[in-house]
């Protein structure tokens, strides 16, 4: 029987492996230090804010642009950051972020006024957007060996998740023992130490750039879609859900992102290709960090304040109380996630992660004003550290599962988008939800609250913490909608074992024209 053409034609060869970069331990220092300080901004401003009100004449209703100008610049621009990077490359997009970060952050410590003060802030947040996709995409194209992987993202995804509670102690300590202008110079050494070690010592691969025009009409949508997605769950916080200017903010966002959506399935060189999201495993994680990081912004925000106006906290003290879940958040994420992600199927550490996570905040409704700190909060954030930990780290790795090298900055920017849309939604909801069940709890009990003295003040931290107990039960609906996200729809096996893949190129998962596309362009190992 004669040989078909098929059969008698040599086997493709294997793309050969590519080359470890022999500075990538030494590269992971400057990138983590980075991330780190980007982390740390998130809430060390938080404890200084108080006091820079004070000093820059910042009335009670603008003091809250101090966090929104901020958050707006980095949310909105983070997909158009994630696109620079790829195009640039990320090693430049790395410096250029470190270095704009810390003079803005200069800028913000010498403010003398709030003009100058919330363009400060806007500038760190534009900054921040280039900085964080290109950090965690250069470890994708860096770290390619499976164990490696593992390691590297587990240290990445514990200064990701335990870096914001850091944040609330350095900023105690930095505006209790120094000045809050301090909050905004600690940034300068971390990114000149960052930048310059970063520029010594980082080797991005060849060929993981992408030639693509920009999509100017993308980057605009997007832009515009993201900022009016977080400005209008920052006026909800404010202003309520029903205000007009919060009902149109979520028109505009969704006419935009619809009309981002449009164009990016229609454009030949797209911001934001399709491909990135459809992919199950990548929509997995950025669904599943998304809706955990709404509850787990609300728990911040609930936990500093029940710590300080409820027990009597001082700033610092409170910073050490959140120590518990940043030793759980380290010890799940370099302990139990990178030792075990090479054994076992990454759903298999995020959806129990999660669960435990939800464990954790399931015990913190049983907060009253009398609360025992090593009996209830103690036990509860390492719960909460543990799985966050343990969940994390895969999803940081899967960030940018089967993605071709040069998509890997826009990837990794949807990564920081669902936490800071995340973010902001789990700050508005749950503060929503709190002052309304604080705000039922006083009504109900108006006549002890009216009586005054110490019997009013007692209604007064029981109805708070009624508000946080209330809220924090909705965090643990989320944290279990996360963890039924990751086991749903996270598929994919351990690395190495040939567990269900789609392909960078847009590819059905498992399919045999999928794994042709791999194989034919350079792909980040999962």
């Amino acid at each position: 029987m004669p040989k078909t053409a098929a059969a008698s034609a040599p086997a493709p060869s294997s793309p050969p492996a590519p080359t470890a970069d022999s500075n990538r331990w030494k590269a992971l220092v400057f990138i983590a230090l980075a991330q780190l300080m980007v982390v740390l901004d998130a809430t060390i401003v938080n404890i200084a804010l108080p006091s820079a009100q004070t000093d820059l004449g910042i009335s009670d209703g603008n003091r809250q642009w101090v966090i929104t100008a901020y958050a707006l610049a980095f949310g909105g621009l983070l997909l158009f950051g994630g696109r620079i990077a790829d195009k640039w490359g990320r090693k430049n997009a790395f410096v250029v972020g470190l270095v704009g970060f810390a003079l803005a952050s200069a800028l913000g410590g010498a403010a003398t006024d709030e003009a100058m003060m919330l363009g400060a802030r806007a500038l760190q947040g534009a900054f921040g957007a280039l900085l964080a996709p290109a950090a965690l995409s250069l470890l994708a194209v860096m770290f390619t060996d499976a164990t490696e992987r593992a390691k590297a993202f587990g240290i990445y995804g514990a200064i990701a998740g335990g870096g914001g509670a850091v944040g609330l102690i350095l900023g105690g300590f930095l505006t209790e023992y120094l000045n809050w202008r301090w909050t905004f110079y600690v940034n300068i050494p971390f990114a000149v130490v960052a930048a310059a070690g970063a520029w010594m010592v980082i080797r991005e691969p060849a060929g993981g750039r992408n030639r693509a025009p920009l999509d100017i009409p993308g980057v605009i949508l997007s832009t515009l879609g993201l900022v009016a997605l977080v400005y209008g769950f920052t006026r909800a916080e404010s202003a309520g859900w029903s205000s007009e200017p919060t009902v149109l903010m979520f028109i505009a966002s969704a006419a935009l992102l619809a009309a981002f959506v449009f164009t990016e399935s229609r454009v030949k060189s797209p911001l934001l290709p399709l491909r990135v999201l459809l992919e199950r495993n990548r929509g997995g994680v950025y669904l599943s960090l998304g809706l955990a990081v709404i509850a787990m912004f609300g728990l911040f925000l609930f936990l500093t304040y029940y710590l300080q106006v409820v027990k009597g906290f001082s700033p610092v003290k409170t910073g050490f109380a959140f120590l518990p879940m940043i030793a759980g958040m380290i010890t799940g994420s370099t302990q139990i996630g990178a030792r075990l992600m090479t054994r076992v199927a990454p759903r298999l550490l995020m959806g129990p992660g999660f669960l435990v996570a939800a464990a954790g905040m399931l015990m913190l409704t049983r907060l009253e004003v009398g609360s025992s700190y090593p009996a209830l909060i103690l036990p509860a954030q390492l719960l909460l550290g543990l799985g966050m930990g343990t969940a994390f780290m895969p999803a940081m790795s899967l960030a940018t599962h089967g993605v071709a090298a040069a998509d890997a900055g826009v990837a990794s920017a949807m990564v920081n988008t669902s936490q800071q849309v995340g973010g902001a939604i789990g700050t508005a909801l749950l503060n929503t939800i709190a002052a309304s069940a604080t705000t039922a709890y006083l009504t109900d009990h108006a006549a002890e609250a009216s009586a005054g003295g110490a019997a009013a003040k007692l209604v007064q931290a029981q109805a708070m913490v009624e508000g946080y107990s209330s809220a924090i039960w909705w965090a643990v609906g989320i944290l279990l909608a996360s963890a039924a996200v990751a086991l749903t729809l996270v598929n994919t096996g351990r690395p190495g074992t040939g567990g269900p893949v789609a392909s960078g190129s847009g590819a059905g998962a498992g399919s045999e024209a999928g794994a042709e596309a791999v194989a034919k362009v350079p792909v980040i190992a999962s």
